[in-house]
């Protein structure tokens, strides 16, 4: 029989869960020649091990092991490309999205009315009450108007994570879609040039069968994040942009620092030794560049890097050895050109913004390479 639909999963710490959702999407899709991608961002708890496991006695399971990489948006984006079925579909694995609606989305594509079919959470007949997360329900209301200013295209519930196209759609504008985030459908959305025939289905939206959900600590963050990349990222880079949002809030953080070691640490009354003026500002400077250096190093490690993030003791402390030393040059630029401007008798904060500059694309470029890439 002709393969005819491509089931892609996103997954990270789902073992518990795929076993019984291999099963839901057999009894779903009974009399339809089906294949479903396991995409697992190498998970901890062994779930690529437990779909290679289903595999062996379900051919139809397939997996992709991610290393080095993590994004629930990239990795379905690898899922669809991955597939030969003309038609693919995404959704979660953790029972949320129910698969009873797959065999009426193929339909409606197979069909040539539609090119896209989603479940929405807020159609008409749809509940979210097994959810159980009224403040969950609230945010992605307003995520969902901002997410239809963006993309132009009125939909009840844009930001939607279970969805199906054909792949010839999907793999016209692949290489144009930012993979950023984790709502692939605003992604593909905002991406897609010609206009789409979507097909909307209620859907029941459920709890997660087991585990926790991993967005609940930057949903708001990656949604944003997300927003910014189909506006400016062709412009900025998102991740440069990131890094230099982050380096900005450092400036709060050193000057803050410098003003408390300037006036309680070395205040008249705090002066060690013969120090003038000139080398008391100089110490202050550098304890407080290291102090936000610190500071930049964790938000970069949590935030602009998450899909790359450095977890364990060791390595966030072998991350933040490298972190400083890619960083020294930029770190002696930034304190050494302070001094040369406060001699020249700059007013201090000027004095620390322009070293904060010179030193900030150096950074960059080194700690882009050594700390969080592969080197």
């Amino acid at each position: 029989m002709t393969l005819r639909l491509g089931v892609v999963l996103p997954t990270f710490n789902e073992r518990k869960n795929l076993r019984g959702m291999v099963e839901r999407l057999d009894a779903a899709l009974a009399g339809i020649p089906w294949e479903v991608i396991v995409v697992d961002d190498n998970s901890p708890d062994g779930t690529a091990d437990e779909a290679r496991a289903i595999a062996q006695d379900d051919p139809r399971v397939r997996v992709i092991q991610r290393i080095g990489r993590r994004g629930l948006s990239s990795a379905a984006i690898e899922g669809m490309c991955a597939t030969a079925a003309p038609v693919v579909a995404v959704m979660d694995a953790d029972h949320q999205h129910d698969p009873a609606l797959l065999p009426g989305m193929l339909a409606a594509i197979e069909s040539g009315n539609h090119d896209l079919a989603y479940a929405s959470r807020f159609a008409e007949g749809s509940s979210t009450e097994e959810w159980g997360r009224p403040d969950r329900v609230k945010a992605s209301n307003l995520a969902n108007r901002i997410a239809n200013k963006v993309t132009g295209v009125e939909l009840s519930d844009p930001m939607s994570g279970y969805f199906m196209l054909r792949t010839e759609v999907l793999r016209a504008d692949a290489h144009r879609l930012s993979g950023v985030g984790f709502k692939i459908l605003l992604d593909i959305l905002a991406t897609v040039e010609a206009p789409l025939r979507i097909k909307e289905f209620p859907m029941n939206f459920a709890a997660r069968a087991e585990g926790e959900s991993k967005l609940d600590r930057t949903v708001v963050f990656e949604f944003l994040v997300g927003l910014y990349d189909k506006w400016l990222g062709r412009i900025i880079p998102t991740r440069f942009a990131l890094f230099g949002t982050v380096g900005a809030l450092g400036v709060f953080v050193q000057l803050g620092v410098l003003w408390i070691m300037l006036h309680l640490v070395f205040g008249e009354r705090f002066v060690y030794g013969n120090w003038d003026e000139s080398t008391t500002f100089n110490v202050a400077n550098t304890v407080a560049a290291v102090v936000a250096m610190t500071f930049n190093f964790v938000l970069n490690n949590e935030l602009t890097y998450s899909d790359k993030r450095l977890r364990g003791l060791g390595p966030v402390l072998k991350g933040w050895a490298q972190f400083a030393l890619t960083c020294s040059l930029g770190l002696l630029t930034n304190v050494g050109s302070a001094a040369v401007l406060k001699g020249m008798g700059i007013n201090d904060v000027v004095a620390v913004i322009a070293g904060i500059v010179l030193g900030s694309v150096w950074n960059f470029a080194l700690s882009n390479k050594f700390v969080w890439g592969k080197y």
